[in-house]
């Protein structure tokens, strides 16, 4: 285990160069900015006249005026600053922009600096192409007022609050040249994800990994609020900061010549900052213990809408909520308010700025970087094109062997561990496991004999007893699966690789997350051709509804799946694994995969196990299938088709299958297992779904069709609807019901269990309504049994826990 000293003291601030800048330097960066600003301006307003070369006029401005201004501003003038460090210091640097809708700010940085142009050749550097450019925001047919996946330069879209800085430590992890500056708005400082992602700074190893440089951008309101950091006190606030481990540095103020020269003097220093505490680590003697640094940072406390008019019908503009939006909403109707508007636009002197053409002036061209170092020119911002596929070793090497189906109990998840461990140890600069305090209660701790877990913290003695801790570590642990999240996001997007577990029902914290990672690809991959594809994120739902007997109904919720299958089939696959070895061919094909979320089901305990390596590969290739050995419909029309998906489900079906061979000899019973939940979609809703003519070959068009499933049984109705014999599948799945239950008794309780399912097997085949009714009263004495026993003593029946697939 690495040790670990206690952090550094803050870095002072006392050596900051207060007027940095020549007056040269600072009039051609103020004029750069000016440019910025009026973009953005005329992206909120212009649908023409995108100079002013004639009076503003009402043809001229949008129907609808959509869009953010109050941030941006900041963004602008921080921007400009990083060009100059970027160009002064050859920097690697990505900008990550965290304020809602502060699309505006990445948009004219990226028109300035010719990258959208070379993007999007219609969006040309001139007067022509601007018009475009300013039309096609928030316009039907355009795009989004945030930075979505058509925004060159950026990996966040930020239509959801809460997950800047958690991205841009996923894209500093293993990336030691690159600095990530991300812009934090103080109305996302407010979230709960984003409080927790300032822990970051204890995972990040200063030798290995980059820089991640949060600016804490205070302009004092939300939409319609002030928000919480910007009216505490200075101390308050910097005592806060420092609490999370930071050193804050404060630039202050609204006169754009002082606050240029403020800017440029901070900056510096803690980009040079950033590169001594680096340098410090990478050239330390062999086993010196590596500090925690206190990276610095910066608090940027700028007016709301900043340049944009002071006043507005004798209300407060600049410095108020009114700019947080659209600063003045109705120059179509108001000629007061489209005069503001022109002298607004006017006040940034475009006829400066850009020359005849309706290009930027050759002075202003010179102040960017060129190449890939333009910001919004970032490779790492098109991870895709950075991506290296994995050295993968043979998932075939960690078969669970053995002779007959269905009488070796093993935990999948403890197989799916070794793979994992080799894959770390094969690609030690480009893949992570991330999980919440999880690794080992998932049964994935065999993963720490390729590294331990990531910990930049004070480490105490008896950690080295099984702790597992390591400054060096590549497994992520922390108690937040929004951060986690946040980093797998972010460390995929930017060209790497990684895998998630997590327990079923409090996956759902990521729900949203999900949500808009998705939407992310969806864009990326099906309409944006110059994106290139990047690593699909991989989630092990594990620890799940079925085996809750300890931790009751609050871990009882398996619902995520449903979420999942409401994005778009081009980006979701769903894969239920009954055993070991499927779960092995299964892993090794996510991993392998670009641009999807794949979602794996498996449970941690120990299962019984089913098919040979060969045949868990035919089956998972097949993603459905017979089992030939739980069938004996061969070569006639079955009677009932008994159908699962999950590891759980698979148990009890083939439970219920081997009482109804043993009761009714003669009913005749074929047994399909579902791995990849999504062929049961119809091939034209999903590029894994079935025919028409697979689905009724498999599942026949007018047979019962008793479906055990691992979710919530809706589901399964959702995506078999509209086949021919929908009417006649009767799926059972969880029902909300459960508590500190035995196995047995929560399947009982949900009717999933060995018992209800012949019961209902008997019901629904007519030549057993008589015949077996028997053994149908049997089976609900089992059931009465089984609840009786496991009351009185707490765990399940012998029988139950000892059950094996029969052996002929």
């Amino acid at each position: 285990m690495s040790t670990m000293t206690a952090p550094a003291p803050s870095s002072s601030s006392k050596n900051v160069e207060t007027t940095p800048l020549t007056a040269e330097e600072a009039r051609k960066m103020n004029a750069y900015w000016r440019a910025c600003n009026y973009l953005c301006a005329g992206m909120i307003y212009l649908r023409d006249n995108p100079l002013l070369r004639e009076p503003l006029k009402v043809e001229h401005i949008k129907n609808r005026l959509l869009g953010h201004w109050g941030s941006d501003p900041g963004q602008t003038f921080t921007w400009v600053h990083l060009n100059r460090l970027i160009k002064k210091y050859d920097l690697e640097l990505m900008y990550i922009a965290g304020p809602g809708h502060g699309a505006p700010a990445t948009l004219s940085n990226s028109y300035l600096e010719g990258v959208y142009s070379e993007v999007y050749p219609a969006m040309s550097q001139d007067i022509t192409g601007m018009q475009k450019f300013f039309k096609q925001f928030s316009f039907p047919g355009g795009i989004g007022s945030h930075c979505t996946p058509e925004t060159p330069g950026s990996i966040h879209e930020g239509g959801e609050l809460g997950y800047s800085i958690s991205h841009a430590f996923g894209a500093a992890f293993d990336n030691p040249n690159l600095i990530v500056a991300c812009m934090v708005g103080d109305g996302e400082a407010e979230t709960g994800p984003l409080a927790t992602s300032w822990h970051s700074n204890k995972f990040l190893n200063p030798i290995y990994d980059g820089a991640v440089l949060p600016i804490l951008h205070l302009n004092g309101y939300k939409i319609a609020n002030p928000t919480i950091l910007a009216r505490i006190s200075p101390e308050e606030l910097e005592s806060l900061l420092k609490g999370y481990g930071w050193t804050p540095y404060f630039v202050e103020g609204s006169d754009p010549d002082t606050m240029h020269q403020k800017m440029a003097g901070i900056l510096e220093h803690v980009i040079l900052d950033i590169r001594a505490i680096q340098q410090k680590a990478r050239s330390a003697a062999p086993g010196t213990p590596t500090e925690r640094p206190r990276w610095p940072m910066i608090v940027l406390r700028t007016p709301k809408g900043w340049t944009d008019p002071t006043e507005i019908d004798g209300h407060k503009l600049e410095g108020s909520w009114r700019s947080h939006q659209v600063p003045i909403t109705d120059p179509l109707t108001n000629p007061a308010h489209l005069a503001l508007v022109e002298a607004w636009l006017r006040s940034y002197k475009p006829e400066e700025l850009f020359d005849e053409s309706g290009a930027l002036i050759p002075e202003l061209q010179e102040l960017p970087p060129k190449g890939t170092s333009r910001i919004s020119g970032s490779p790492h911002a098109n991870g895709g094109a950075l991506r290296k596929p994995l050295h993968m070793p043979d998932f075939r090497d960690y078969a669970e062997t053995f002779e007959l189906p269905g009488q070796l109990e093993v935990s999948s998840t403890e197989r799916l561990g070794a793979f994992l461990r080799d894959v770390m140890r094969a690609n030690m600069t480009n893949f992570r496991v991330f999980g919440p305090d999880e690794t080992a209660s998932n049964k994935l701790q065999v993963i720490y004999e390729a590294s331990g877990k990531t910990w930049m913290n004070a480490m105490l003695p008896e950690d080295a007893d099984g702790g597992d801790l390591s400054t060096s570590g590549r497994v992520m642990e922390m108690l937040s699966e929004h951060t986690l999240e946040g980093w797998f996001e972010g460390y995929v997007l930017t060209g790497r690789h990684g895998f998630f577990s997590s327990y079923e029902a409090f996956v759902h914290i990521i729900d949203s997350m999900f949500n808009q990672h998705a939407k992310w690809l969806e864009k990326s991959k099906l309409e944006l051709r110059w994106r290139a594809p990047v690593s699909s994120i991989n989630l092990l739902i594990t620890s799940l509804v079925w085996r809750q007997d300890h931790n009751g109904f609050t871990h009882q919720d398996p619902g995520f799946l449903d979420i999942v299958t409401n994005k778009s089939p081009e980006i979701t696959r769903i894969y239920l694994p009954p055993d070991a070895n499927c779960l092995l061919s299964v892993a090794d094909h996510c991993l392998r995969s670009v641009d999807y979320v794949n979602v794996i089901v498996a449970d941690k305990a120990a299962h019984l196990q089913y098919l040979n390596m060969d045949d868990a590969v035919r089956h998972c290739t097949k993603g459905i299938g017979i089992w030939d050995f739980a069938s004996n419909d061969t070569g006639q029309e079955p009677d009932v088709v008994m159908a699962c998906a999950g590891d759980i489900p698979t148990s009890e079906s083939l439970a219920a299958v081997a009482i109804l061979r043993e009761k009714c000899p003669s009913l005749k019973i074929r047994f399909i297992n579902v791995v990849d939940l999504f062929r049961l979609m119809p091939e034209r809703e999903h590029p894994h779904g079935l025919s028409e003519r697979e689905f009724d070959s498999l599942f026949t068009v007018d047979k019962p069709v008793i479906f055990n499933f691992h979710a919530y049984a809706s589901l399964i109705h959702k995506l078999t609807y509209k086949r021919t014999n929908h009417d006649n599948f009767h799926v059972r799945g969880y029902k909300e019901k459960g508590n500190i239950n035995t196995p047995l008794e929560l399947a009982i309780l949900n009717q999933v269990d060995r018992f209800n399912l012949a019961i209902d097997v008997i019901d629904r085949v007519p030549s057993l309504q008589v015949t077996a009714a028997h053994t149908k009263e049997w089976l609900k004495d089992q059931i009465t049994d089984s609840i009786s026993y496991s009351h009185d003593n707490g765990i399940d029946r012998p029988e139950i826990r000892n059950w094996k697939w029969p052996i002929a």
